[in-house]
């Protein structure tokens, strides 16, 4: 894939084997959803991204684009981990990935426990 500076996409791979961490990482409060990704890469904000994403005891990955919208520096003052959250895209790809990840945290969506981002 490439972005719009004619370079490919970087490619980002994580698999969340646990409710908390999956919850921890979501950001709902993106149009489309998305998910906080440790890394210590560098990105830029509007960066496109493709990830591969397997969620959980799920056999299959979830391989979509997105676009970096948050980053949290390697030094952060916040002491939070290093990443960046990434939106997912609008297109069937990204509503499957958003609509399982819903299906999976559930109740868990309505906790006000602090995330990776807020």
């Amino acid at each position: 894939m490439a972005g719009e500076d004619g370079e490919k996409a970087k490619v980002l791979s994580i698999t969340i084997k646990d409710k908390m961490i999956l919850k921890a990482a979501y950001m709902p409060f993106l149009t489309h959803g998305g998910l906080f990704i440790p890394t210590t890469k560098t990105f830029a904000m509007g960066e496109k991204v493709s990830l591969l994403i397997t969620l959980i005891d799920q056999q299959s990955k979830y391989s979509l684009t997105g676009k970096v919208v948050w980053i949290t520096p390697v030094e952060s003052q916040t002491n939070k981990a290093a990443g960046i959250g990434v939106e997912f895209s609008d297109d069937a790809d990204g509503y499957m990935l958003r609509k399982r990840v819903e299906e999976i945290l559930g109740p868990l969506l309505q906790s006000n426990d602090a995330t990776h981002t807020m």
